[in-house]
């Protein structure tokens, strides 16, 4: 049990964060005060006094906002989340301020999410579901396909890549992969095969996305890939929105160069995702362009939300404040530039 006079400021909380949080927060006994707004330039004055500022993916942690962090006097920055994109890493080394993250809260969660995703799409779902509710049990326009003998690439091989192939692979189709960084080793034992970028988009007729974000991997689906990719193939991303120029993606879907999209992610989220827009007009065209498309879905980020994720995030996100208080290796500790 843990009597901390720690403070910690926790920013965009949403009712799922505060239940899980304050729950495990019993073994902690943290002082946590839950801001439902995001942390930004004009949000962060409110930092002043707590030692640790604790974020998600829509916060704002750029050079500014960790200026006035440090003025304020807050020691860490803790990511409740996997990404950590929106953290100018080179801002919080020269400001002294430590970033920790959750590595792998529950990569089953965002891989099954993604398997719904591909299912929904494939089997037009949402479509069957809206016209029974309505009393039309026609079966017109709802015809799919078997996944089964299909070619399934996995564009990122870390913890959920790996699962979303042995689940695809359960379905009988064959699975191919690409990643910066091959575990070879692991694929020879599955009989799976690592694909040049240009041959992996030419073979795929699904191909879902698990790579982080980073200079080498953003718009990596672009107008180039998709010009590649056979007409009826299907994108899933439950990674990270920028892995995908989605102004091109718009393109692609108008001229029908592909069978479809499956997004639980947006390069431009941050303005709408977990926020109720039922009533208002949504002034991104791009977003509302998407959203008119029969072929394509879209979730709000909500690959990652189970109770087992829920919990393991507050766990290992107070864990590693509690490490950082006592002193302790951060284990997830984000490496900061020289």
């Amino acid at each position: 049990m843990n009597n901390s006079n720690f403070k910690i400021a926790f920013y965009d909380a949403r009712p799922y964060d505060k239940d899980s949080f304050t729950e495990q927060n019993k073994n902690f006994l943290y002082n946590i005060d839950f801001f439902d707004f995001k942390l930004s330039a004009e949000t962060a004055v409110t930092s002043k006094g707590y030692d640790v500022v604790c974020c998600f993916v829509n916060d704002t942690l750029d050079e500014k906002v960790i200026g006035i962090l440090k003025e304020n006097g807050v020691r860490l920055i803790a990511m409740r989340c996997a990404g950590f994109n929106n953290v100018d890493l080179k801002a919080a080394r020269q400001n002294g301020l430590e970033v920790v993250r959750v590595p792998a809260y529950s990569p089953h969660s965002v891989a099954e999410h993604a398997v719904a995703l591909l299912l929904a799409l494939t089997r037009k779902i949402p479509l069957a579901y809206m016209r029974t509710r309505s009393g039309n049990f026609t079966l017109s326009g709802l015809t799919g396909r078997n996944l089964n003998g299909l070619t399934a690439g996995i564009l990122g091989t870390g913890r959920i890549g790996k699962i979303m192939a042995g689940i695809l692979a359960g379905f009988g189709m064959n699975i191919v992969l690409y990643d910066v960084y091959p575990d070879k080793e692991w694929a020879e034992k599955n009989n799976y095969t690592y694909l040049q970028l240009n041959d992996f988009f030419t073979k795929c007729d699904v191909i879902s996305l698990h790579s982080p974000l980073t200079d080498q991997t953003k718009h990596i689906i672009n107008e180039q890939s998709l010009a590649l990719m056979k007409h009826d193939a299907v994108i899933v991303n439950t990674g990270r929105g920028a892995l995908i120029d989605t102004h091109a993606l718009v393109h692609a879907l108008k001229r029908r160069q592909i069978g479809g999209a499956a997004l639980d992610v947006y390069e431009e989220e941050s303005s709408y995702f977990f926020t109720d827009w039922s009533v208002d007009v949504i002034k991104d065209d791009t977003l509302a362009r998407l959203l008119t498309f029969p072929n394509v879905i879209i979730t709000s980020h909500q690959a990652f939300l189970t109770s087992n994720a829920l919990n393991a995030i507050a766990d290992t996100t107070l864990n590693n404040i509690k490490d950082f208080e006592a002193g302790f290796e951060l284990k997830n500790k984000v490496p900061l530039p020289e």
